[in-house]
Protein backbone atom coordinates (compact mmCIF):
# COMPACT_ATOMS: atom_id res chain seq x y z
CA UNK A 1 0.00 0.00 0.00
CA UNK A 2 1.46 3.50 -1.32
CA UNK A 3 1.89 5.81 1.81
CA UNK A 4 0.55 9.42 1.35
CA UNK A 5 3.13 11.89 1.22
CA UNK A 6 2.13 13.97 3.92
CA UNK A 7 2.43 11.14 6.50
CA UNK A 8 5.41 9.91 4.96
CA UNK A 9 8.15 11.82 7.11
CA UNK A 10 6.35 10.69 10.27
CA UNK A 11 6.18 7.03 9.31
CA UNK A 12 9.72 7.27 8.61
CA UNK A 13 10.22 8.55 11.93
CA UNK A 14 8.03 5.75 13.53
CA UNK A 15 9.69 3.05 12.05
CA UNK A 16 13.46 4.13 13.15
CA UNK A 17 12.07 4.99 16.56
CA UNK A 18 10.35 1.08 16.70
CA UNK A 19 13.44 -0.48 15.30
CA UNK A 20 15.63 1.48 18.48
CA UNK A 21 13.04 0.20 20.90
CA UNK A 22 12.32 -3.09 19.94
CA UNK A 23 16.17 -4.06 19.47
CA UNK A 24 17.27 -2.91 22.55
CA UNK A 25 16.82 -5.78 25.25
CA UNK A 26 14.76 -4.88 28.48
CA UNK A 27 16.83 -4.70 31.41
CA UNK A 28 14.35 -6.55 33.97
CA UNK A 29 16.60 -6.44 36.81
CA UNK A 30 15.47 -2.95 37.05
CA UNK A 31 12.06 -4.05 38.20
CA UNK A 32 12.18 -7.72 39.43
CA UNK A 33 14.62 -9.93 41.87
CA UNK A 34 14.37 -9.94 45.84
CA UNK A 35 15.39 -6.24 46.52
CA UNK A 36 11.49 -5.92 45.93
CA UNK A 37 11.12 -8.55 48.83
CA UNK A 38 10.86 -6.61 52.08
CA UNK A 39 12.86 -8.45 54.63
CA UNK A 40 11.91 -9.54 57.93
CA UNK A 41 10.94 -6.45 60.49
CA UNK A 42 13.15 -6.54 63.60
CA UNK A 43 10.08 -6.91 66.01
CA UNK A 44 9.51 -10.12 63.47
CA UNK A 45 12.48 -11.28 64.52
CA UNK A 46 11.89 -10.55 67.77
CA UNK A 47 9.47 -12.76 67.79
CA UNK A 48 11.12 -15.45 66.20
CA UNK A 49 13.86 -15.46 68.90
CA UNK A 50 10.92 -15.75 71.50
CA UNK A 51 9.19 -18.19 70.45
CA UNK A 52 12.63 -20.24 69.53
CA UNK A 53 13.15 -19.33 73.81
CA UNK A 54 9.87 -20.79 74.51
CA UNK A 55 10.15 -24.15 72.86
CA UNK A 56 10.39 -26.33 76.10
CA UNK A 57 10.15 -23.66 78.37
CA UNK A 58 7.87 -26.09 79.94
CA UNK A 59 10.58 -28.32 81.06
CA UNK A 60 11.50 -26.99 84.20
CA UNK A 61 7.56 -26.39 85.62
CA UNK A 62 7.31 -30.51 84.23
CA UNK A 63 10.14 -31.66 86.48
CA UNK A 64 9.26 -29.59 89.35
CA UNK A 65 5.36 -31.07 89.11
CA UNK A 66 7.39 -35.09 88.64
CA UNK A 67 9.43 -34.17 92.14
CA UNK A 68 6.35 -32.98 93.85
CA UNK A 69 3.91 -36.03 92.80
CA UNK A 70 6.76 -38.47 93.54
CA UNK A 71 7.23 -36.43 97.02
CA UNK A 72 3.15 -36.59 97.31
CA UNK A 73 3.04 -39.97 96.48
CA UNK A 74 6.11 -40.74 99.25
CA UNK A 75 3.78 -38.96 101.91
CA UNK A 76 0.53 -40.97 101.15
CA UNK A 77 2.39 -44.12 100.93
CA UNK A 78 3.93 -43.42 104.57
CA UNK A 79 0.57 -42.09 105.64
CA UNK A 80 -1.05 -45.67 104.17
CA UNK A 81 1.96 -47.23 106.56
CA UNK A 82 0.93 -45.11 109.53
CA UNK A 83 -2.63 -45.98 109.08
CA UNK A 84 -2.42 -49.83 108.87
CA UNK A 85 -0.13 -49.59 111.51
CA UNK A 86 -3.03 -48.49 113.91
CA UNK A 87 -4.48 -51.40 114.22
CA UNK A 88 -1.88 -52.87 116.35
CA UNK A 89 -1.87 -49.80 118.70
CA UNK A 90 -5.75 -50.87 119.86
CA UNK A 91 -7.05 -54.08 121.38
CA UNK A 92 -6.63 -55.25 125.44
CA UNK A 93 -2.83 -56.09 125.12
CA UNK A 94 -1.76 -52.31 123.47
CA UNK A 95 -0.60 -51.57 126.93
CA UNK A 96 1.76 -53.87 127.28
CA UNK A 97 4.60 -52.02 125.45
CA UNK A 98 4.33 -49.52 127.32
CA UNK A 99 4.27 -51.09 130.98
CA UNK A 100 8.08 -50.06 132.62
CA UNK A 101 10.63 -52.33 132.65
CA UNK A 102 11.24 -51.02 135.68
CA UNK A 103 8.04 -52.23 137.23
CA UNK A 104 8.83 -55.52 138.97
CA UNK A 105 11.58 -54.28 140.40
CA UNK A 106 10.20 -51.09 142.04
CA UNK A 107 7.46 -53.39 143.39
CA UNK A 108 9.71 -55.95 145.01
CA UNK A 109 11.83 -53.33 146.57
CA UNK A 110 8.45 -51.69 147.62
CA UNK A 111 6.86 -55.07 149.58
CA UNK A 112 9.97 -55.89 150.55
CA UNK A 113 10.15 -52.01 152.28
CA UNK A 114 6.48 -53.07 153.29
CA UNK A 115 7.54 -56.14 155.24
CA UNK A 116 10.44 -54.85 156.94
CA UNK A 117 8.10 -52.30 158.34
CA UNK A 118 5.36 -55.28 159.12
CA UNK A 119 8.10 -57.13 160.96
CA UNK A 120 8.63 -53.91 163.39
CA UNK A 121 5.11 -54.44 164.31
CA UNK A 122 5.36 -58.00 165.70
CA UNK A 123 7.99 -57.28 167.86
CA UNK A 124 6.11 -54.28 169.58
CA UNK A 125 3.35 -56.58 170.35
CA UNK A 126 5.67 -59.47 171.63
CA UNK A 127 6.97 -56.66 173.61
CA UNK A 128 3.98 -55.73 175.16
CA UNK A 129 3.29 -58.94 175.80
CA UNK A 130 6.01 -59.68 177.86
CA UNK A 131 5.74 -56.37 179.44
CA UNK A 132 2.18 -57.68 180.29
CA UNK A 133 3.44 -61.20 181.62
CA UNK A 134 1.23 -62.68 179.05
CA UNK A 135 4.10 -63.85 176.39
CA UNK A 136 3.25 -66.95 175.14
CA UNK A 137 -0.13 -66.61 175.54
CA UNK A 138 -3.38 -66.80 173.67
CA UNK A 139 -3.87 -62.98 173.58
CA UNK A 140 -0.54 -62.89 172.39
CA UNK A 141 -1.21 -65.11 169.38
CA UNK A 142 -4.57 -63.49 168.85
CA UNK A 143 -2.80 -60.52 168.19
CA UNK A 144 -0.32 -61.49 165.72
CA UNK A 145 -2.90 -63.88 164.19
CA UNK A 146 -4.98 -60.60 163.42
CA UNK A 147 -1.89 -58.07 162.86
CA UNK A 148 -0.02 -60.60 159.85
CA UNK A 149 -3.64 -60.94 158.56
CA UNK A 150 -3.99 -57.23 158.46
CA UNK A 151 -0.54 -57.20 156.99
CA UNK A 152 -1.31 -59.54 153.95
CA UNK A 153 -4.24 -57.56 153.39
CA UNK A 154 -2.22 -54.50 152.87
CA UNK A 155 0.37 -55.65 151.30
CA UNK A 156 -1.88 -57.30 148.99
CA UNK A 157 -3.68 -53.96 148.54
CA UNK A 158 -0.24 -52.33 148.16
CA UNK A 159 0.60 -54.60 145.43
CA UNK A 160 -2.68 -54.06 143.49
CA UNK A 161 -2.52 -50.39 143.72
CA UNK A 162 1.22 -50.33 141.80
CA UNK A 163 0.33 -52.58 139.83
CA UNK A 164 -3.03 -50.73 138.16
CA UNK A 165 -0.88 -47.43 138.62
CA UNK A 166 1.41 -48.74 135.99
CA UNK A 167 -1.00 -50.75 133.60
CA UNK A 168 -3.26 -47.14 133.59
CA UNK A 169 -0.06 -45.32 133.05
CA UNK A 170 1.09 -47.92 130.37
CA UNK A 171 -2.74 -47.34 129.13
CA UNK A 172 -2.58 -43.61 128.85
CA UNK A 173 0.87 -43.85 126.85
CA UNK A 174 -0.70 -46.18 124.22
CA UNK A 175 -3.72 -44.23 123.91
CA UNK A 176 -1.46 -41.25 123.50
CA UNK A 177 0.83 -43.06 120.67
CA UNK A 178 -2.27 -43.84 118.80
CA UNK A 179 -3.55 -40.13 119.03
CA UNK A 180 0.20 -39.22 118.23
CA UNK A 181 0.00 -41.76 115.15
CA UNK A 182 -3.36 -40.67 113.78
CA UNK A 183 -1.63 -37.11 113.71
CA UNK A 184 1.27 -38.15 111.92
CA UNK A 185 -0.77 -39.99 109.35
CA UNK A 186 -3.19 -36.84 108.99
CA UNK A 187 0.02 -34.68 108.33
CA UNK A 188 1.17 -37.13 106.08
CA UNK A 189 -2.17 -36.59 103.93
CA UNK A 190 -1.65 -33.16 104.37
CA UNK A 191 1.78 -32.64 103.66
CA UNK A 192 0.93 -35.46 100.04
CA UNK A 193 -2.00 -32.85 99.32
CA UNK A 194 0.15 -29.85 99.74
CA UNK A 195 2.65 -31.68 97.18
CA UNK A 196 0.02 -31.53 95.44
CA UNK A 197 -0.91 -28.64 95.06
CA UNK A 198 2.79 -27.61 94.32
CA UNK A 199 2.38 -29.71 91.27
CA UNK A 200 -0.63 -27.69 90.17
CA UNK A 201 0.93 -24.71 90.64
CA UNK A 202 3.84 -25.93 88.57
CA UNK A 203 1.43 -26.66 85.51
CA UNK A 204 -0.47 -23.38 86.17
CA UNK A 205 2.57 -21.41 86.16
CA UNK A 206 4.04 -23.60 82.85
CA UNK A 207 0.09 -22.50 81.18
CA UNK A 208 0.48 -18.93 82.28
CA UNK A 209 4.70 -18.55 80.88
CA UNK A 210 3.65 -19.98 77.81
CA UNK A 211 0.57 -18.25 77.28
CA UNK A 212 2.28 -14.91 77.99
CA UNK A 213 4.76 -15.57 75.63
CA UNK A 214 2.46 -16.62 72.88
CA UNK A 215 0.78 -13.10 73.45
CA UNK A 216 4.37 -11.39 73.03
CA UNK A 217 4.84 -13.58 70.38
CA UNK A 218 1.64 -12.44 68.76
CA UNK A 219 1.90 -8.53 69.06
CA UNK A 220 5.35 -8.69 68.31
CA UNK A 221 4.86 -10.44 65.30
CA UNK A 222 1.57 -8.90 64.19
CA UNK A 223 2.69 -5.24 64.50
CA UNK A 224 6.21 -6.41 63.08
CA UNK A 225 4.08 -8.15 59.98
CA UNK A 226 1.77 -4.84 59.54
CA UNK A 227 5.86 -2.58 59.53
CA UNK A 228 6.76 -5.40 56.99
CA UNK A 229 3.45 -4.78 54.79
CA UNK A 230 4.57 -0.94 55.03
CA UNK A 231 8.13 -1.61 53.95
CA UNK A 232 6.49 -4.20 51.29
CA UNK A 233 4.01 -1.47 49.36
CA UNK A 234 6.78 0.79 49.19
CA UNK A 235 8.95 -1.62 47.45
CA UNK A 236 6.27 -2.29 45.20
CA UNK A 237 5.37 0.85 44.52
CA UNK A 238 9.13 1.29 43.15
CA UNK A 239 8.72 -2.14 41.57
CA UNK A 240 5.62 -0.95 39.60
CA UNK A 241 7.64 2.45 38.39
CA UNK A 242 10.56 0.64 37.16
CA UNK A 243 8.11 -1.68 34.84
CA UNK A 244 5.81 0.97 34.06
CA UNK A 245 8.94 3.24 32.80
CA UNK A 246 10.78 0.02 31.29
CA UNK A 247 7.44 -0.64 29.23
CA UNK A 248 6.65 3.07 28.46
CA UNK A 249 8.40 3.16 24.87
CA UNK A 250 6.47 0.52 23.77
CA UNK A 251 2.96 1.90 24.63
CA UNK A 252 3.89 5.50 23.41
CA UNK A 253 5.12 3.99 20.01
CA UNK A 254 2.06 1.31 20.02
CA UNK A 255 -0.27 4.82 20.13
CA UNK A 256 2.19 6.81 17.76
CA UNK A 257 1.71 3.78 15.39
CA UNK A 258 -2.15 3.81 15.41
CA UNK A 259 -2.31 6.95 14.74
CA UNK A 260 -0.37 7.04 11.70
CA UNK A 261 -2.71 3.90 10.80
CA UNK A 262 -6.00 5.94 11.31
CA UNK A 263 -4.43 8.79 9.26
CA UNK A 264 -3.35 6.89 6.24
CA UNK A 265 -7.11 5.30 6.43
CA UNK A 266 -6.05 2.03 7.70
CA UNK A 267 -7.73 0.02 10.59
CA UNK A 268 -6.06 0.90 13.95
CA UNK A 269 -4.70 -1.95 15.84
CA UNK A 270 -5.37 -2.96 19.65
CA UNK A 271 -4.51 -0.38 22.15
CA UNK A 272 -1.38 -0.62 24.01
CA UNK A 273 -2.00 -2.61 27.75
CA UNK A 274 0.51 -1.34 29.97
CA UNK A 275 1.15 -3.85 33.02
CA UNK A 276 -2.13 -4.40 35.30
CA UNK A 277 -1.78 -2.73 38.07
CA UNK A 278 -2.47 -3.52 41.61
CA UNK A 279 -2.33 -1.48 44.71
CA UNK A 280 0.85 -2.46 46.19
CA UNK A 281 -0.17 -1.24 49.98
CA UNK A 282 -3.41 -3.35 49.77
CA UNK A 283 -1.66 -6.61 48.44
CA UNK A 284 1.23 -6.31 50.73
CA UNK A 285 -1.23 -5.56 54.18
CA UNK A 286 -3.31 -8.67 53.27
CA UNK A 287 0.02 -10.78 53.60
CA UNK A 288 0.77 -9.01 56.36
CA UNK A 289 -2.25 -9.64 58.15
CA UNK A 290 -1.74 -13.61 57.16
CA UNK A 291 1.86 -13.60 58.56
CA UNK A 292 0.38 -11.68 61.98
CA UNK A 293 -2.46 -14.51 62.31
CA UNK A 294 0.54 -16.96 62.44
CA UNK A 295 2.42 -15.40 65.43
CA UNK A 296 -0.94 -15.80 66.92
CA UNK A 297 -1.26 -19.34 67.16
CA UNK A 298 2.35 -19.89 68.67
CA UNK A 299 1.97 -21.69 71.83
CA UNK A 300 -1.72 -21.30 72.29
Amino acid sequence: MAIADFIEPAVKDYATQATAAYSAPINTDTFTGRQFVAGQDPMQTQAAALATQGVGSYQPYLQAAQTAQTQGAGALGQSAQTIGGLGALTGPQAYQPFMSPYQSQVIDATLSEFDKSRLAGQQQIRDAAVGSGNFGGGREGAQLGQYQSDSLADRSALQASMLQQGFGQANQLAQQNFLNQGAIAREQQGLAGAYGNQMNQQFGLSDFGRSGMGQDINALGSLGAVNQGQQQALLSADQQQAQTGAYEPYGRLAQYGNALTGLAGGMAGSQYQAPQQSNPFQTALGTAMGLGGLYGKIFN
